[in-house]
């Protein structure tokens, strides 16, 4: 069988089992190349009916996928998409590799935070690794992260995705665990759910009586305030546009540039954007800018 087919093959089975799918290349990344110029923004398949937004075209309708999978004749593999449905799934990714292991930490953390690891579906990565696949409640959205937990463990929430069983890489096939006869996801447990989110935004008073504004306080909590208040689909713009005022001010000498990095990511994690692409856009606004 062709890798093509037993990646649809696969594919499909998984979406009969409620999971979104969409077709991924032999280097696990999405297999149908955007429709759109660098730098155009679009919500996905539903939004302008072309494939090529990656996880955002993760459908469990079987006509949808066989169609992605038409437009991806390379494809070796699929995405299973993170923190969408009502049972959101979240992703536990254990690298075991280069002297790291991703499961000793995680055993760490479960004795440290006095949590179980339910026996949920674990995948076999073809490095030696594991994804542990559980559900999240549905009023949650979980950031994902690279080795924010601990050494080796990366997560895989909202906006993410793991690569499905079957599917077929470089280094080889992902394959559900030999130990696990009945394939059924368990709810992520509250422990290690809060360890997963991030802090909550910093709340911020106004004063009781006015006061002489301070260029310090005044500018960052004002910053900050206009990323906290964003809305799914403004809030990387907001926090863009936010970061190149805060760098500003740092290049002429009324911020702390650790102020600016600390107060906005926390506030954009707060409102839903990933941790990392959260410091990459205060990045990208400081080069901008050249504070």
């Amino acid at each position: 069988m062709s890798n093509w087919q037993n990646a649809l093959d696969n594919a499909l089975e998984a979406a009969a089992r409620g999971f979104g799918v969409f077709p991924l290349s032999r280097n696990k990344v999405p297999a149908i190349p955007s429709p759109h110029d660098k730098g155009h923004r679009c919500n996905g398949l539903r939004e302008c009916g072309s494939f090529g937004h990656g996880v955002l075209d993760a459908s469990v309708d079987p006509d949808v996928i066989r169609a992605g999978f038409e437009q991806a004749p390379h494809a070796a593999g699929y995405g299973i998409a993170c923190g969408a449905g009502p049972l959101p799934l979240i992703g536990i990714d254990l690298d075991r590799k280069n002297d790291v292991d991703g499961c000793a930490t995680l055993n760490r953390l479960a004795a440290d935070h006095g949590f179980a690891i339910p026996r949920t579906v674990i995948v076999c990565t073809p490095s030696g690794g594991f994804h542990l696949w559980f559900t999240g409640p549905a009023d949650r959205h979980v950031p994902n992260s690279v080795g924010r937990l601990g050494p080796g463990i990366d997560v895989r929430g909202t906006r993410g995705y793991l690569v499905g069983p079957g599917s077929r890489g470089k280094a080889g096939e992902y394959s559900v665990h030999p130990s696990i006869t009945e394939p059924t996801v368990h709810p992520i447990p509250e422990q290690l759910l809060k360890l997963l989110m991030p802090p909550p935004a910093p709340k911020f008073r106004q004063p009781l009586q006015r006061r002489v504004p301070s260029p310090r306080g005044n500018a960052l909590d004002g910053l900050v305030q206009f990323v906290a208040q964003s809305t799914e689909g403004a809030r990387n713009d907001r926090l863009f546009w936010a970061a190149a005022r805060a760098w500003e001010h740092v290049r002429d000498g009324h911020l702390a540039a650790s102020d600016v990095e600390a107060g906005l990511v926390s506030a954009a994690i707060g409102v839903g954007l990933g941790e990392r692409a959260a410091e990459n856009t205060v990045n990208s606004a400081r080069k901008k800018v050249g504070a």
